[in-house]
């Protein structure tokens, strides 16, 4: 009896010693997941990254945005033909400075109100005075060549391009007047005729200003809505619908010049 008793008072400690150490034993952890490995977004490039190069102040308080716009779009649009490259090379300028051969190809199709007689081109309005232009061919500040580039019917004016010693501009003399506006640019006339730009580029160089300008082409001359200079520069606009513009904007930055197409409303 003294042994049954024994074991009866054992048996319960030894029963409850493996419970107590399963108890005791650390839980098991759930097994880490497997990180994925997102791809890094793309970094734009750097013209994208400078914030004033998106904005254009047309008057105070007011602010154009300017965005990025797709370069196929931008190549469809039609361009106009009096319009030309600036020359990239020594041999590619001195052939653009001697403008002579050219011009006498566009003469030939100016009609008889536009004529050239060596240095003098003359202009006759049709209720205005002749208007004659004469190159004067110095090697000093006097120098000044008057370059017929062709006729506007649509805002009725011809272009002129005028050399000057140093730099030079653009010219318009009204078909009825004779009136002479100053341009900065060659202009680039809206689908319906009633407004054109005129953007420059030369921010390398900066021999002459870069910026944009708007006209109205509604009245009995050209009227100059807004005109901004910029650090950027405004390259060969193109009109997407009549209110809107595309064009190569020109930005000086670390050495060089890079370029991007972009939009932008200039007509509320």
């Amino acid at each position: 009896m003294l042994r049954l008793r024994t074991v009866a008072k054992v048996l319960p400690l030894a029963v409850a010693l493996p419970a107590c150490t399963l108890r005791m034993q650390p839980a098991e952890k759930p097994r880490p997941g497997t990180l994925v490995q997102l791809p890094k977004p793309p970094v734009p490039p750097r013209i994208y990254r400078l914030e004033h190069l998106d904005t254009l102040v047309q008057v105070p308080g007011r602010v154009l945005r300017i965005y990025p716009a797709a370069r196929p779009v931008y190549e469809q649009l039609p361009a106009p033909t009096w319009v030309a490259s600036k020359p990239t090379s020594a041999e590619e300028e001195e052939s653009f400075l001697d403008f002579t051969v050219e011009e006498k190809r566009r003469l030939a199709q100016a009609g008889p109100r536009v004529q050239r007689t060596g240095r003098l081109l003359r202009l006759r309005p049709t209720a205005g005075r002749e208007i004659r232009l004469v190159n004067i061919p110095a090697e000093d500040e006097r120098n000044v060549s008057y370059e017929y580039l062709a006729s506007l019917p649509h805002i009725r004016q011809w272009l002129l391009s005028v050399h000057l010693y140093e730099g030079g501009y653009y010219m318009l003399v009204d078909q009825r007047t004779g009136h002479r506006t100053q341009l900065l640019a060659p202009p680039v006339i809206s689908p319906d005729g009633r407004h054109f730009v005129c953007g420059n580029s030369d921010v390398l160089a900066r021999f002459e200003p870069s910026g944009l300008q708007l006209w109205s082409a509604e009245g009995s001359k050209p009227e100059l809505l807004w005109e901004r200079q910029t650090d950027w520069g405004c390259t060969n606009p193109r009109w997407l619908d009549n209110k809107t513009i595309l064009f190569e904007q020109d930005f000086f930055d670390k050495g060089d010049v890079d370029t991007r197409v972009v939009r932008l409303k200039v007509i509320p």
